[in-house]
């Protein structure tokens, strides 16, 4: 049987689920803001509470991360996820989730094959290109400068 474009556009258009974007999009807004609204108070506060100030960035992150996989392990992200939608993917804390939930997925296949390996499967690609466009970037920066 073979299938023409036009109708597998049909096909796709009456199995994919409508999205209501009116609704979807403000609340993503909302909640990507609340996380950095969180992520701006508890700067402040460390602070405010004498932790200079790229010190208290990091401590930041690291707690930002930390609730993050807490929230992940009990059950409670996937929840806000399903009406904040993508602005729960904020990069710092849509990251800990992804390799949380691949943690939590792989630990009856043992703590190296399982947890160990499946942790590298979201945070492999990041570091990664993360590394690749480091080099990139520093080389552009590099020519620039010899030519400027």
């Amino acid at each position: 049987m073979e299938i023409s474009p036009e109708l597998y556009q049909d096909m796709q258009d009456a199995a994919a689920p409508k999205s209501r974007s009116y609704v979807n999009i403000p609340m993503a807004f909302l909640a990507g803001g609340l996380i950095c609204v969180l992520g701006e108070c508890i700067l402040n506060l460390l602070t405010y509470w004498g932790v200079e100030q790229e010190a208290a960035g990091s401590w930041t992150s690291v707690i930002l991360v930390f609730l993050s996989a807490l929230l992940t392990g009990l059950g409670w992200y996937e929840r806000i996820a399903k009406h904040a939608g993508a602005g729960t993917l904020v990069p710092i804390t849509g990251f800990a989730n992804g390799v949380t939930s691949s943690a939590i997925e792989a630990r009856t296949e043992g703590w190296i094959l399982g947890v160990g390996s499946k942790i590298f499967t979201i945070a492999g690609p990041v570091i990664l290109y993360g590394t690749a466009a480091s080099v990139v970037y520093g080389i552009m920066l590099m020519l620039f400068g010899m030519f400027l």
